[in-house]
């Protein structure tokens, strides 16, 4: 057990000392992301308590499993403080907190993206980051748009409407998803 223990200690010094400064500045901004995202979606009375820490540590997480199921674990934290918030803290739904909650999420979760495929030790060109964040804000910019016009419609679709549409949306995007099986499964891929 003792061998085991200190090869990976051994494995983990090596990876430090052939680490490359690119790929460690996107597994901080995958950090960062989600830090900003719980620090918005929580309620202020819990990020400002003793539970700050294991928050910050969840959203830490996937920059160092960003393969695995650490961004996964960090949308869903996220999307519970959503939830404590506006429903057990009286919170109320802003849309700058939507907007930027969506922002910061996309941002980690495509930053885990790019950092599931860099090698820790890749020479990797700055450009290649400064596209993917460009392309990453592009979505982020028209996301908000959307945000805020879906927004002002709901207060016009009030009522029975609201709810057709929320129903034909959730339909839509279930067949899509089946549809995207289904093609996938046809594929072998």
């Amino acid at each position: 057990m003792l061998d085991g223990v200190t090869g990976r200690l051994n494995r983990m010094q090596n990876a430090i000392s052939r680490a490359t400064l690119v790929p460690l500045l996107v597994k901080f901004g995958v950090a960062v992301s989600f830090a900003a995202a719980v620090g918005v979606a929580w309620p202020a009375q819990i990020v400002l308590s003793q539970f700050v820490v294991p928050l910050l540590l969840v959203a830490a997480y996937p920059a160092f499993a960003p393969r695995g199921r650490g961004p996964t674990f960090a949308v869903l934290v996220v999307a519970g403080g959503w939830v404590a918030g506006t429903s057990w803290y009286d919170g109320s739904v802003e849309a700058w907190r939507v907007i930027a909650i969506g922002a910061f999420l996309y941002l980690g979760h495509t930053l885990a993206a790019l950092a599931a495929v860099l090698p820790f030790d890749g020479v990797v060109n700055l450009d290649v980051v400064v596209r993917w964040l460009v392309r990453a804000a592009a979505v982020v910019l028209v996301s908000a748009v959307l945000t805020v016009i879906a927004l002002g419609l709901s207060d016009v679709l009030a009522g029975s409407a609201f709810v057709l549409a929320t129903v034909v949306g959730l339909a839509a995007a279930t067949a899509a998803a089946l549809l995207l099986a289904r093609l996938l499964r046809r594929t072998g891929n």
